[in-house]
């Protein structure tokens, strides 16, 4: 508990440097392109695109999934993927990257995870929005009290991601096939969520294997999202149970996660 609240008092502490970093670390990653910031929308665009093909158009025959056009359905859970996989990529290799550079400065390094994910967390509520505005052009999607729960569910995502990436982060500096790893477990959850497929209303599909979804807790924010775009459910209403599995579930990770980045982190230059 002690180095949980230490992490937590580092974060509030540092939190206008994290913003100031995370938006430099932004510019520095868009800086040689030559349509920039664009890439961040034309990027899932083009996903987006491939993966309505070929699972919505060719695998489904454009069937529609609760009502819901596959298409939209596809839209309303992918788009916060886009920020899960690129955060916990980049942020459980974003400290044995960038020590070297700050490993004579008066800076915690729990932060450093931080204004990573945030950095990627901006251009992902900017598409959030565009897809919000083009759904007020569909029949399932229109703005409704729902959409309130946008900010809670990010939150829950940026909690999941952050403690997640101080586990990740902290073992990838001392052995570096963590990374690997972790780019292959990424590989198969986003097969194992339900982003592309719907395995809750699969009559073929083993309870078990249902089971198996629902705690991957991904699934939980995936879901979410949809609730909120699509005006499915409330949080607290049949989902109380899962809400209180999922931050039981990232309460425990943020105790590993802090008990091993305070533990090892002045021992992190040693591994460079």
């Amino acid at each position: 508990m002690i180095s949980a609240f230490k992490v937590l008092t580092e974060q509030l502490n540092s939190f206008y440097l994290m913003m100031r970093l995370s938006m430099y670390e932004l510019k520095i990653k868009n800086n040689n392109n030559y349509l920039g910031m664009l890439w961040e929308i034309l990027n899932p665009a083009i996903q987006i695109s491939v993966y309505w093909i070929v699972f919505g158009m060719g695998m489904r025959s454009n069937r529609s999934v609760d009502g819901v056009p596959f298409l939209q359905w596809l839209v309303a859970g992918i788009v916060v993927w886009f920020f899960i996989s690129p955060a916990i990529l980049q942020g459980s290799k974003s400290i044995y990257t960038r020590i070297k550079i700050i490993a004579k400065m008066n800076f915690p390094l729990s932060v450093i995870p931080s204004y990573v994910i945030f950095s990627i967390l901006y251009p992902n509520a900017i598409l959030l929005g565009i897809i919000a505005v083009i759904f007020q052009f569909t029949e399932k999607g229109k703005i409704s009290l729902y959409y309130l729960q946008l900010p809670y569910y990010m939150l829950a995502a940026v909690a999941l991601v952050f403690s997640l990436s101080l586990i990740t982060s902290t073992l990838s500096t001392i052995v570096r096939d963590v990374q690997m790893f972790v780019q292959s477990i990424m590989r198969m959850l986003f097969y194992v969520t339900p982003i592309l497929w719907d395995p809750f209303n699969n009559p073929k599909l083993p309870h078990f294997l249902k089971l198996i979804v629902e705690a991957n807790p991904f699934t939980y924010i995936v879901e979410g999202y949809r609730d909120a775009l699509l005006s499915k459910g409330w949080f607290f209403g049949d989902k109380l149970e899962y809400t209180l599995y999922f931050w039981g579930l990232v309460l425990v990770l943020f105790l590993i996660g802090s008990t091993l980045h305070v533990k090892l982190r002045n021992r992190f230059v040693d591994y460079l």
